[in-house]
């Protein structure tokens, strides 16, 4: 039978803290990283690395031990792609015969490659992938060089004037090439699925298209927690399916619930299992969180639930910013209780400043502090002393 379940506040922040795998650390190592995506489901990118890039911290915030770097070398080739999930994801291995079904579907609405198409030779995308099953793995940069391109200007952001990255960008979105890892420079390295991924994996056919957005809404539900039916950037790539009856008939059936959290007048989609009672066992540190973790993606459940005002402003002016360029969230068993301003200079985690805005021993916050700069290979910390603001 439907009906709405109504969560407390702190009952909201229990059971996100624990279903995002924020409330303990589990396991060490490769398996512990390949298992903190399974959960997750997606782990969003974002090419800045001030602290660690944020699928760094993502990664780092879920797993003890876990290092800068270690989200690459324990997933990639093998178990994991790249593409469109919310935004630019990292996705478990298994999702990759349902994106290449789509095909040309797969793309992102800012992400058309049309245009691409337009502007490249048949002839060029064709010696870009021909070139990948013969020699790759490869950056942009090994493959052959086919000249300059007229590249894409969308409202002042500019695309890249090279053709061969131009063909790669079309062969990545239509699944004919997949990003296999990244060199130590951080630069993408290309592959073909057969041998990046397996080629049981990238061979499969998948699911029918048609199947695509109950699938993928299940799985955006199961990254997000609390999946607002307000909309919103949580739903990118999931329009068609917002706006269809696939929601409500979701919830008929029971593959989805619906829940509401106490102080806000909107709706939630859940899995069954979120409601599950039980108790949650937190291993008492702090951790520093990524500005695209899961757990802030809905900003306004954050502010609802968390009571916690979280803006990244690393897009903003400098005269309108009030915290700072990367300033990330600090959390506490169930509570975000501050946020911190740093970057890594020549070798060493600089502490510009950090607020605390709850009840926490600052201790906790100086342990996780160190604890990342360790993790990040540092060899130390240079910051003024913790306080309560």
């Amino acid at each position: 039978m439907r009906g709405t379940h109504t969560l407390t506040r702190p009952e909201a922040r229990r059971k996100l803290v624990a279903h995002l795998g924020l409330d303990r650390y589990r396991g060490r190592g490769v398996a512990a990283t390949r298992a903190v995506l399974r959960r997750l489901r997606c782990i969003q990118l974002d090419p800045l690395d001030v602290i660690g890039t944020n699928a760094d911290l993502v990664v780092m915030a879920r797993i003890d031990g876990a290092r800068r770097g270690d989200v690459w070398r324990d997933l990639f080739p093998g178990y994991a792609f790249e593409h469109f999930a919310k935004e630019r994801c990292i996705l478990p291995a298994e999702a990759f015969p349902r994106y290449r079904s789509r095909g040309h579907a797969a793309q992102a609405p800012w992400w058309r490659h049309q245009e691409r198409e337009q502007r490249l030779p048949p002839a060029v995308i064709n010696s870009v992938l021909t070139e990948l099953r013969e020699r790759g793995p490869m950056t942009a940069r090994d493959l052959t060089d086919h000249g300059a391109v007229d590249p894409l200007d969308w409202s002042g952001w500019k695309g890249t004037a090279r053709a061969t990255t131009m063909a790669l960008e079309i062969l990545w979105t239509l699944c004919d090439v997949v990003v296999s890892g990244r060199t130590e420079s951080g630069a993408k390295l290309y592959d073909i699925p057969e041998r990046s991924l397996g080629s049981t994996v990238a061979a499969s056919s998948g699911e029918s298209d048609k199947d695509f957005n109950r699938w993928a809404l299940l799985e955006r539900v199961q990254a997000a927690g609390l999946l607002s039916r307000a909309g919103g950037s949580t739903w990118s790539m999931l329009s068609e399916a917002r706006g269809s009856s696939l929601v409500d008939q979701m919830i008929e059936s029971r593959e989805l619930i619906e829940v509401s959290v106490e102080g806000s007048p909107r709706h939630y989609l859940a899995l069954p299992g979120f409601l599950e009672p039980g108790p949650v066992r937190y291993d008492g540190r702090a951790r520093i969180l990524g500005p695209l973790d899961p757990l802030l993606w809905d900003r306004q459940l954050v502010r609802t639930a968390f009571e916690f005002d979280y803006v990244w402003e690393v897009y903003k002016p400098e005269q309108l910013r009030k915290w700072g360029w990367y300033v990330c969230p600090i959390l506490h068993r169930d509570d975000l209780v501050g946020r911190i301003d740093a970057r890594i200079v020549d070798g060493l985690l600089i502490v510009k400043k950090v607020w605390l805005e709850r009840a926490v021993d600052p201790e906790l916050v100086v342990a996780a502090i160190y604890r990342h700069a360790e993790r990040c290979g540092c060899e130390g910390v240079r910051m003024r002393k913790v306080r309560k603001v």
